[in-house]
């Protein structure tokens, strides 16, 4: 990114987190002097990055734009295969290749792995981002549970790997994840799960972004509509939050469900897909 881009990504990140912290909605004035801009400028770099206004991203994180969701985007999984949105289409919208472990090694707990780690900025806070030298296999948010709480939570998904500090070995593939560096290529994930899980996993990448499915639709489209508790415990796994997009995934209710790093996260991240949805 240009030098003025970088800093308008970290200006728009420390905003959402100011959004998200707040007890009410913010006025463009209040939100402007905390980023030390005036309100005419914060509005034009906000609305670039984001979509929208500050005062509509704020309405999408009203607990009610859940509800409407599973009204007016629920997305079914057979129909999203049916009309493209499954499989590359998806994968092409995040600019994301992915291959997965084989079972035998994965039930081996990582032992002969090296993984790389670092900690990142991204739109939702914090970042923790895990990869080995042939994809990311690992993505934690720490602004709800901590930096400690994250890297526990990951290490121990793969107990016999070998973890090395190395964000310089992920940068590039974090910043074309997260829409933050304009390149061709690809970044790529090297899933590291369960067969069930990976299903599951495929299932959420088929979701198109600024729509939402339910838990038991997961479970018809993987060709087991009675794992609906099992489905859950899946979602809840996905290691590459976010870019596995699981936060999409809600109850039949229209509740949001859990979320493994915090239910506010869930919403920005709702808010942030259909904010851009909206705007495009």
């Amino acid at each position: 990114m240009e030098p003025s881009d970088r800093y308008h990504y970290h200006v728009i990140r420390r905003a959402l987190d100011h959004i998200d912290a707040a007890p009410a909605p913010l006025s463009l004035e209040a939100l402007a002097r905390e980023m030390e801009m005036s309100p005419a400028h914060f509005q034009r770099v906000f609305s670039r990055w984001v979509g929208v206004s500050p005062k509509r991203y704020q309405q999408y994180l009203r607990l009610e734009h859940a509800r409407a969701l599973l009204a007016e985007r629920f997305t079914t999984l057979a129909t999203a295969d049916a009309v493209g949105l499954s499989g590359s289409g998806r994968l092409h919208d995040l600019f994301l290749t992915w291959e997965a472990m084989s079972p035998g090694t994965y039930a081996k707990g990582g032992a002969g792995l090296e993984i790389f780690w670092g900690w990142f900025d991204s739109p939702f806070g914090e970042a923790l981002v895990m990869g080995t030298d042939r994809g990311i296999c690992g993505l934690a948010f720490a602004a709800e549970t901590g930096r400690a709480a994250a890297m526990e939570d990951l290490v121990r998904r793969w107990p016999k790997a070998t973890f090395k500090e190395a964000p310089d070995r992920l940068r590039d593939w974090v910043e074309t994840a997260f829409g933050a560096r304009q390149t061709d290529e690809k970044a790529p994930l090297y899933l590291i799960g369960a067969p069930l899980q990976l299903k599951v996993w495929e299932a959420l990448l088929a979701i198109p972004s600024g729509h939402v499915t339910t838990y038991s639709g997961i479970a018809q489209a993987i060709g087991n509509p009675k794992a609906v508790r099992a489905v859950g415990t899946a979602v809840g796994r996905n290691p590459v939050s976010w870019l596995i997009p699981c936060h999409r995934a809600l109850r039949k209710s229209g509740a949001l469900g859990g979320y493994h790093w915090g239910l506010p996260v869930k919403r920005a991240m709702l808010a942030w897909e259909s904010a851009r949805e909206d705007a495009g």
